[in-house]
């Protein structure tokens, strides 16, 4: 390996080290009472040296949430091949969910903990958050043509389901279901499921 390599790599895992050094201080700590020198303590390393790879914590913060986002995406778009519209809500459903007990540091950056809005705003580029929401929404709009969730609009319906699913993921995340087999959470969820398709 050259010289230029070498330096690629070395570059690589540090702001691999730093963003996973600041995910598990903004899952422990919250996003509020994290600073760049708590990030570099965490890693032993100087703060200057975090400066290197990030402007401040907002940065950190955004470029986790993209990563986080983009993990989600692909687990999402992974189960478009299943025809049946309610099926594939359902194992939508099962994906977020499984997801969140998954990665549960990158859940609870992405959907609980406190957004720093202003820096969200300021990235023109911001689309990993919203194609997740807008895929949820197609899904119904196939859904609908199949029959399913009449009488109802489709943003009405979006956010009824993701509701549902944010909820139990939430109580994933912080153990409150841990005493329920997940093949019971499963079936609780594919039968909540096809109860709302009915529902509307």
């Amino acid at each position: 390996m050259g010289t230029k390599e070498r330096k690629e790599r070395q570059k690589a895992e540090m702001r691999e080290a730093v963003l996973s050094a600041a995910l598990r201080l903004f899952s422990d700590q919250g996003y509020e009472y994290v600073t760049m020198r708590k990030i570099a303590d965490e890693i032993e390393y100087s703060v200057g040296t975090i400066y290197l790879y990030f402007k401040d914590k907002d940065e950190i913060f955004f470029e986790l949430h993209k990563l986080g986002f983009e993990e989600f995406y692909k687990r999402q778009i992974a189960i478009q091949n299943v025809k049946d519209p309610l099926q594939r809500l359902k194992e939508h459903g099962l994906a977020y969910i499984q997801f969140a007990i998954d990665q549960p540091q990158y859940y609870d950056l992405m959907f609980i903990s406190r957004i720093p809005a202003k820096t969200i705003k300021q990235k023109q580029n911001w689309t990993s958050g919203d194609r997740t929401y807008e895929l949820l929404k197609l899904n119904i709009v196939q859904a609908k043509e199949a029959g399913y969730f009449k009488g109802v609009e489709v943003e009405v319906a979006a956010f009824s389901l993701w509701s549902f699913v944010h909820g139990i993921s939430s109580l994933f995340v912080r153990d409150r279901l841990t005493t329920i087999p997940m093949e019971s959470v499963k079936s609780l969820i594919a039968g909540s499921l096809s109860f709302l398709g009915r529902a509307y």
